[in-house]
């Protein structure tokens, strides 16, 4: 069995990207690359053909709509769902893919479901979304007339996350952390943006007195300024002596991958003996952000569309704040 692949997690089996170009690794001794361009659409197609997975007019399968779903869909999402729709899609097709797509029925996916979610709940919901979207794009393309499977199956109750990192939490982990995630942390808790994003801040978003972020999950742009403590975090990133593209770079220059992150994030946390992960620093964000300017100004820092998803945000962490109840003279009047 060859070796887990750790990079390119959201492209095919045998697809690597090198220095923006795709290819095709053929194997072999010694090993044959074969080049695919620099579009990830056409990559993918070609791809196919290399893979021999140019499918029968009859062969209307899950795995045959999943591979076009592949090639003509995943390409248009944000990076990190590229990669955990890959990962998802592994799970469906090892159980589905030899099914015609007109024989899946919802006791398919109700069982799927019940077995998948004795080991992960959240998981088993996204992928049944993931089984959802595939199967409306195949009725969509032709492949079938048959009512979405997925229609009226019941998922599995979800809790949003409540943790809240204190000051003294996150003084812990930074001063137990490789300078990358100290400065990561930081990075993230002025700006209140989501780990993706704090990752990918370069030279080239500070223009104009601001830092322009455009959030990877939704597409918001923000222009955040470059003020007091923020103002003074970037220019000594800036001031890195290898000049780096990205603000959060290694002592050679280069890009700190997500895999090295998670492993030094992860031996911050143990040597500190706190457990909290790195997107919570997001909701401290706003937290700190309404209590200090409002919730206007949280909303507009984490990029939310709506105010409501920001008060659900906050206060989930930290409760509402509400006043005590008034008893004038109650405790003048208590027991000596």
């Amino acid at each position: 069995m060859g070796r887990r692949r750790t990079i390119d997690l959201h492209l095919p089996p045998h697809m690597r990207c090198k220095n923006g170009r795709f290819y095709y690794d053929a194997g072999g001794k010694p090993r044959k690359w074969i080049p695919l361009g620099p579009d990830l659409n056409e990559a993918r197609r070609q791809w196919a053909v290399l893979e021999g997975q140019q499918e029968a007019p009859e062969d209307r399968s899950l795995a045959v709509v999943a591979r076009r779903y592949e090639r003509e869909v995943i390409p248009l999402k944000a990076r990190r769902t590229q990669a955990d729709n890959a990962r998802q899609m592994r799970n469906l097709l090892a159980v589905f893919g030899e099914m015609p797509v007109d024989e899946i029925t919802p006791a398919d996916v109700r069982e799927y479901m019940d077995r998948r979610g004795k080991a992960a709940k959240v998981q088993a919901n996204r992928e049944k979304a993931l089984l959802s979207h595939v199967f409306n794009h195949a009725r969509a393309w032709g492949y079938t007339s048959a009512a979405n499977p997925c229609a009226g199956v019941k998922s599995f109750r979800e809790t949003g996350r409540d943790r809240y990192v204190t000051d003294d939490e996150f003084t812990a982990v930074r001063g137990a952390a490789h300078r990358t995630v100290a400065d990561a942390l930081t990075l993230a808790l002025l700006t209140g943006q989501r780990p993706a994003d704090v990752l990918k801040m370069g030279r080239n978003d500070i223009r104009d007195g601001a830092l322009h972020v455009t959030q990877n999950k939704t597409g918001k742009r923000i222009a955040i300024a470059l003020t007091d403590e923020l103002g003074e975090l970037v220019e000594r990133l800036l001031a890195h002596p290898k000049a780096p593209a990205f603000l959060i770079a290694n002592d050679n220059g280069s890009a700190v991958t997500p895999q090295q992150f998670r492993g030094r994030f992860d031996k911050a946390r143990a040597a500190a003996g706190v457990s909290f992960q790195f997107k919570d620093i997001r909701a401290k964000a706003g937290t700190e952000a309404n209590a200090a300017g409002g919730m206007g100004h949280a909303q507009k820092l984490l990029g939310h569309k709506h105010a409501s998803m920001t008060q659900h945000y906050v206060r989930a962490r930290v409760g509402e704040s509400v006043e005590p109840l008034r008893k004038p003279g109650i405790v003048e009047n208590g027991a000596e």
